[in-house]
């Protein structure tokens, strides 16, 4: 079973977790690094992908970046667990639609861990709960190593995700667990960013069958930011 690196980031800013992926994303098509996860919770922005820059849409009232995975706008910022895989994928693992729907499998087994019923929609990628979307998936590939990846609204503020209109969805179809009153596991333990964190590691083997590995130092250092030259 290959292996896949557990790096949690305690920098959440976009811009520099999107320049580490596209440094990693390097590193993993020039084997100079093994299969990376990582995890992190992003300071509040909301992306803009290509699809949304051609259909023109306007975001205000929030700071936003023009990324390159596939889609339209995605809001990230506290209370929301956001899983980059940096993985090379097999020749027979090779297809968009496959990995997406990989991923979508990983985050039901791993909401299922929790307690969690989710589910997929046959209309709209993502993960959904009784009968909203609390998670979206973005990727970007180069030579089938992915980059971006996936995000579940676990409490988010106000009313931040469900004020804007992503993914090409009305405003109000997107929202977050504890708005839809999953705050505890079935034992009582408070369901927060770590528990779920743990539990997409817990679940990695089974569905990515990738085994996750540990490092001492996983921390965001300026030389994973800077591009090599």
């Amino acid at each position: 079973m290959e292996e896949i690196k557990v790096l949690k980031l305690e920098n959440g800013d976009y811009e520099e977790v999107f320049m580490l992926m596209k440094n990693l994303q390097k590193k993993r098509i020039e084997n100079k690094i093994t299969d990376t996860m990582i995890i992190v919770e992003h300071e509040e922005i909301v992306t803009v992908g290509p699809k949304a820059r051609r259909e023109k849409v306007l975001v205000s009232n929030y700071p936003t970046f023009q990324t390159d995975r596939g889609g339209g706008i995605t809001w990230h910022g506290p209370g929301q667990l956001v899983i980059y895989p940096i993985i090379k994928w097999k020749p027979e693992e090779q297809s968009v639609r496959k990995i997406i729907s990989r991923l979508e499998d990983w985050s039901i087994s791993s909401l299922r861990l929790c307690g969690i019923e989710a589910y997929k929609n046959d209309k709209m990628q993502g993960i959904w709960v009784d009968g909203y979307k609390i998670g979206s998936i973005g990727l970007s590939f180069l030579k089938w190593v992915s980059r971006h990846g996936l995000s579940i609204n676990i409490d988010t503020p106000g009313m931040r995700v469900e004020e804007l209109e992503g993914c090409g969805l009305d405003a109000g179809i997107h929202t977050s667990l504890k708005k839809l009153g999953y705050d505890r596991d079935l034992s009582g333990r408070k369901l927060d960013l770590d528990r779920f964190g743990r539990a997409f590691i817990d679940t990695c083997r089974e569905v990515l069958d990738r085994n996750p590995i540990f490092e001492d130092n996983n921390v965001l250092r300026s030389n994973d930011v800077a591009p090599e030259k």
